[in-house]
């Protein structure tokens, strides 16, 4: 059963910041307010806890975490945010405590977002991180980790290296992705009234804004559509009262029948990126993330050991969002 504090969340987002996804106009408005008072930089009780520098690609902040010592692995991680709005504290927190409970380095590229700057902004940044990472860190010990627009560009990014022939890092964590614009499963406008922050209006304007024209089936936009064969080992997590989760699900049967391992938690009466607010079912989410990433066991030996808990409806699991994330 969810929890009291989830129910209060899920009100105040409901009668807050759902706002920003209930028309184009809304969504604009709220652009234009956060670009008074977004600040993308790590919150100082950050910087007392963990060793953070700021690095530069081109012309955008890059921060790294450093990892424990002798540590060689690395996670990439691109924020979510509809692509039109910043990183934010909740991010961090969450990159914080990863980085703390993980000993991994932690790569947070400031990418370009939207309206001002569109997706071959976004992803010329990215790929350009991610190739500086290739060069000072195998493949195997990359991971990329994203939420929500950042999920989205972590598959898309993954599917752009293996055309140009790079190797695609070894895991991905996927929280709340966005896997397909298209609308073209019916099942999300029924998600949607259930959904207390994401809405297809605003949601649609944003896409607009990043997609520089692309059209939304393409996989560039809707990664449900590429090469899924290419993916790595995945875990995906993802809730009931999310309007993402019924492409989520389908995302995830269509990678194992290419072949790709995917562990899903399907957390019943959660809401969209919910593992960056605290409450206690973001306690399980994150326990889930650290063990997937965290094991030294075999793959086979980590299937054994873990089992993901899928706490979907029985009747149907497909059906029952903060704006700045």
């Amino acid at each position: 059963m969810p929890s009291l504090k989830s129910h209060v969340v899920s009100f105040v987002l409901r009668h807050s910041r759902k706002k920003a996804f209930s028309s184009p106009e809304n969504l604009q408005r709220w652009i234009a307010y956060a670009r008074k008072t977004e600040d993308y930089h790590p919150p100082a009780l950050l910087r007392t806890r963990l060793d953070i520098t700021e690095t530069d690609i081109d012309g955008f902040p890059v921060y790294e975490i450093a990892p424990k010592a002798g540590e060689r692995r690395r996670i990439l991680y691109m924020h979510g945010g509809a692509y039109v709005f910043q990183i934010t504290s909740y991010h961090w927190g969450l990159i914080a405590e990863m980085a703390e409970r993980l000993g991994f380095g932690i790569t947070v590229p400031i990418y370009p977002i939207a309206p001002e700057h569109n997706f071959h902004d976004m992803f010329g940044m990215v790929g350009d991180v991610y190739r500086r990472m290739l060069e000072e860190t195998d493949a195997e010990d990359i991971v990329f980790m994203g939420d929500s627009a950042g999920g989205n560009m972590a598959v898309v990014l993954t599917m752009m290296a293996a055309e140009e022939g790079q190797p695609a890092p070894s895991r991905h964590v996927l929280i709340s992705p966005g896997l397909d614009m298209s609308l073209s499963n019916p099942e999300v406008f029924e998600a949607e009234r259930n959904d207390p922050w994401l809405g297809i209006p605003g949601g649609l304007e944003a896409i607009r804004l990043y997609s520089a024209g692309i059209d939304r089936s393409d996989w560039h936009i809707s990664p449900l559509y590429g090469d899924l064969s290419v993916l790595p080992k995945t875990l995906l997590l993802t809730g009931s009262r999310d309007l993402l989760s019924p492409d989520s699900l389908i995302f995830a049967e269509r990678a194992r029948a290419a072949g790709v391992e995917v562990d899903v938690v399907y957390e019943e009466g959660m809401f969209h990126v919910w593992p960056l607010i605290e409450m206690p079912e973001t306690r399980r989410a994150r326990d889930s993330i650290v063990a997937f990433l965290g094991s030294e066991k075999t793959d086979q030996d980590e299937s054994e050991a873990i089992t993901w808990s899928v706490k979907a409806s029985s009747s149907n699991p497909f059906r029952t969002g903060l704006a700045n994330t």
